[in-house]
C-alpha cells in the first residue's frame, strides 16, 4: 500500500475532531522537545513554536468564519487563545517566558477534544 493509498485510507476513517486531536497531540509532542532543548537551539525552538503558533492561527481564521458552526461563545474564547497563544509566543522568542503555559494549553484542548473511549459495559 503507498504512502498516499493510506493517508487517504486514515483521513476518511478519522473525524475532523479525532484529525484535530491527533495534530494537537502532535504539536505538543513538538513543544515538549523544544522546551527540553537549550535556549542556544534557535532553530529547533522556533520550529515547534512556530508549528504550534499556525496551528493556533489556522483555528483562529476558522472560528472566524462565518459557517463554523461551533457556538459563538467557544469560537470567541478560542480565537481569545489563539490571541495569547501568539502574544505567548512572542515572549518565549524573546526569552522572557517558558513554554509550559503553551503545553498546558494544548493539553486542555486535547482534553476537549478526546475521542470518546467505550466503557466495558457499553461494549
Amino acid at each position: 500500500m503507498s504512502l498516499q493509498a493510506y493517508q487517504q485510507a486514515a483521513a476518511r476513517a478519522e473525524s475532523p475532531r479525532d484529525i484535530e486531536y491527533r495534530l494537537f497531540g502532535q504539536v505538543t509532542r513538538a513543544l515538549i522537545a523544544a522546551a527540553d532543548l537549550d535556549v542556544t537551539d534557535i532553530a529547533g525552538r522556533m520550529e515547534a513554536l512556530d508549528w504550534n503558533r499556525r496551528l493556533w492561527s489556522v483555528l483562529a481564521s476558522d472560528c472566524s468564519s462565518p459557517g463554523n458552526q461551533l457556538p459563538v461563545q467557544l469560537r470567541a474564547s478560542i480565537i481569545s487563545l489563539s490571541l495569547w497563544v501568539n502574544r505567548h509566543t512572542s515572549e518565549i522568542m524573546r526569552n522572557e517566558a517558558e513554554f509550559g503555559p503553551l503545553i498546558d494549553v494544548n493539553r486542555m484542548m486535547m482534553q476537549g477534544l478526546e475521542p470518546a473511549r467505550e466503557t466495558p459495559a457499553a461494549a
